[in-house]
């Protein structure tokens, strides 16, 4: 049997460009027919870890780290908002909306891989984030995302109390820092090739392509 294409997509739960990069890869994948011929494994990366647990409201967030003005802001949630309809994802931006600490997020997500269920619990909690105005890193809203997606939330909670358990995540994205990922998202092809950004759709038919027929 032919060895699956192995894909690693390196994000955080609360960056825009990555539901979008994934949501334009999962076409590509979909449009080529290729669903099982690859494996999607998503690896941990925090934009803002020094985030407290209470968050920042968003404009204040993005003020503070990129300059951008507030028309800045809108035109760019305006563009997001209009990409995330094409591909069938909800952008809900509002004045109130609140950066999340993701630390949590992704030592679940790191328990998901254990069960094949990652890819339905990381687009769970970006819907929850961007599109259902919900606080990722509440313990309510994570244990409703692993609910909804069917895993046991009582034994993936205990997760977030495990220290080793935080201490691999913490590991992981250290690894991923040291090979030179410093923007997300970083999508990984058979840890020999990668591009950043949330690239269009012909540009991973392309790679795909080129990688499957190899």
């Amino acid at each position: 049997m032919k060895e699956k294409l192995k894909i690693d997509i390196v994000s955080d739960v609360v960056c825009p460009w990555c539901a979008i990069g994934y949501k334009r890869l999962e076409k590509a994948i979909t449009e080529l027919g290729i669903e099982d011929q690859v494996e999607i494994e998503w690896q941990p990366f925090d934009l803002n870890p020094g985030m407290p647990p209470e968050g920042q409201n968003v404009t204040e967030h993005i003020t503070e780290k990129y300059g951008s003005t507030l028309e800045q802001q809108q035109a760019s949630q305006q563009n997001m908002t209009e990409i995330g309809e094409e591909l069938g994802f909800k952008f809900d931006y509002f004045d109130e909306m609140r950066m999340a600490n993701t630390f949590d997020a992704h030592v679940l997500l790191d328990y998901a891989k254990e069960f094949d269920k990652q890819t339905e619990l990381k687009l769970r909690l970006m819907n929850s984030f961007f599109g259902e105005r919900k606080d990722v890193s509440d313990r309510e809203i994570l244990k409703e995302a692993l609910v909804a997606v069917g895993l046991n939330a009582d034994e993936a909670l205990a997760r977030l109390d495990n220290e080793e358990a935080r201490f691999e995540v913490r590991n992981k994205q250290g690894e991923w820092k040291n090979m030179g990922v410093n923007s997300v998202p970083t999508i990984v092809f058979n840890m020999k090739s990668a591009v950043t950004g949330a690239q269009p759709v012909s540009t991973f038919k392309q790679i795909l392509g080129e990688l499957i027929a190899d």
